[in-house]
């Protein structure tokens, strides 16, 4: 069982840099998949990056977000850099054992945080 809080979301302009974390409970947390989803009114949730083995974005975001993880503090962060109206939405941590795009690939999740970008 592991247990997702994420923290770090806020009120940005558009250009500016967020740093965003997940806090996980759970002895097991270096054996998981981490990964980032966002969900936007109206919308999907969709898949922004995930950390196992390799690294995997999205093409909306890649070269703009870096997801990187601490085992030791069992904390997983998602740099977000050069931020557009676009980003705005709640973004979810998730953990699984496969890196994957589905939310189906994932087993657990965090209750969410919300991100908006000005324009």
């Amino acid at each position: 069982q592991v247990q997702l809080v994420e923290s770090g979301g806020g009120l940005v302009q558009a250009g500016d840099s967020l740093s965003l974390s997940c806090a996980a409970s759970g002895r097991t947390f270096g054996s998981y998949v981490m990964a980032w989803f966002r969900q936007a009114p109206g919308k999907e949730r969709e898949f922004v990056a995930g950390y196992g083995r390799y690294s995997l974005y999205a093409d909306s975001v890649k070269g703009r977000f870096t997801i990187s993880r601490d085992n030791a503090k069992k904390t997983v962060y998602l740099q977000m850099n050069s931020l557009k109206p676009e980003d705005t939405a709640a973004y979810y941590c998730a953990a699984g054992r496969v890196v994957g795009r589905g939310s189906s690939d994932y087993d657990y999740w965090g209750q969410g945080t919300q991100v908006t970008v000005s324009s």
